[in-house]
This record gives structure tokens, sequence and C-alpha cells, in this order.
């Protein structure tokens, strides 16, 4: 995708590439962005890049909902002991 290889070439120099580099760097591009110009990208992709894409937005939204379900319906349970 062209926005990634200008991205990159913009910042390779001046960011390290850990997650913490990425996550600040991607958010600040999606704060730039509108709807119609998210389209217009999405638009732009090719049939493999579309289904890189949806297939991380599944897995990652998916990751999300099994934690926040795990930790709203697992109840701790103690298994009883006998002390003495």
């Amino acid at each position: 995708m062209k926005l990634i290889e200008e991205l990159y070439n913009m910042y390779r120099t001046k960011l390290t590439g850990d997650e913490e580099d990425i996550d600040m760097l991607t958010f600040a591009v999606l704060e730039q962005l509108d709807r119609k110009e998210i389209l217009e990208l999405l638009h732009d992709m090719d049939e493999q890049e579309l289904t890189n894409l949806m297939g991380l937005y599944i897995i990652e939204s998916l990751k999300g909902k099994f934690a926040q379900n795990s930790i709203e319906a697992k109840p701790t349970y103690f298994s009883p002991r006998t002390f003495h």
C-alpha cells in the first residue's frame, strides 16, 4: 500500500519501530483522516491487502471480545481444602 511505504520512508530514521512508536504513528495518521479518505484508501487496496486487513480486524476484534468476556464471565472459585 502506498500509504504504508510513504509512512515508512518518512519515519524510518526518526522512530525505532517498536510497538509504541507504531501505535503512536498509526493513531496520529488516523486522526487526520476522515471517513471519505479512509474509504478511498480501502478502494485503492488490492485483493490481498483487503483480505489481510479484514483478517487482522476479525482477529483483534475476537481477541477483545474473548478477553472482555473472560474478565466478566469467569468467577473465581476456590477449591475446598482441609486445613490441619
